[in-house]
């Protein structure tokens, strides 16, 4: 049966091991203005020195994060939404995306775990093969219709050193049929592509 083509991001489901749920989100920054939307799902990163570029070109400032593009060695997990004074109203505003361009810093909370495993869909077709190499990260904007969510997705072929490490087929039944595309995935974020498993 076909697959439902419905990418949602990386959706936490737990950890290595015998950890079945979450070990909840650390709270990160977002710079005031920064102009680079951030979904629900979407990977982000932690700029170093001398900032970082992510999603549309934009550069963050060194010791905030923003949105990851594909390959990237700085992700520091993936977000799971925001608060802010909302520089209209004046009233804490929590968002499940960053908007971009807001005149007012936030904080992210994020899944920095790098224990954490996720459940996300595939671009294209893998087969159980794939289980034990790594993939890239698609990008594509989320929505802000279907409440902020994330629409990235696996890369459909396996990358050395990519950004994740595929474990294991999902159990969702509507999507686990490794002969059709948009199958769903369970995986974690590979060794030298998160921040907190690097040398900073």
């Amino acid at each position: 049966m076909a697959n439902i083509d419905a990418p949602f991001g990386f959706r936490q489901v737990g950890g290595l091991g015998s950890r079945p749920t979450s070990n909840g989100t650390s709270q990160y920054k977002i710079a005031s203005g920064q102009t680079a939307a951030i979904y629900a799902g979407d990977v982000v990163a932690l700029a170093g020195s001398g900032g970082l570029k992510v999603q549309g070109g934009t550069t963050v400032t060194a010791g905030y994060v923003g949105p990851s593009v594909t390959n990237a060695a700085r992700n520091v997990g993936i977000f799971n939404g925001c608060l802010y004074e909302d520089p209209t109203t004046n009233k804490p505003t929590f968002q499940n995306y960053w908007p971009g361009d807001v005149a007012a810093a936030a904080d992210a909370f994020i899944y920095d775990d790098p224990s954490d495993l996720f459940e996300v869909q595939t671009a294209g077709t893998h087969t159980q093969a794939v289980v034990g190499q790594a993939c890239d990260m698609v990008y594509a904007a989320g929505s802000t219709v279907t409440n902020g969510r994330s629409k990235e997705e696996l890369l459909g072929t396996a990358s050395s050193g990519g950004m994740f490490a595929v474990l294991r087929l999902s159990e969702d039944p509507s999507n686990n049929d490794v002969s059709n595309p948009n199958s769903n995935w369970i995986v974690k974020f590979n060794t030298a592509q998160h921040v907190y498993l690097l040398n900073i």
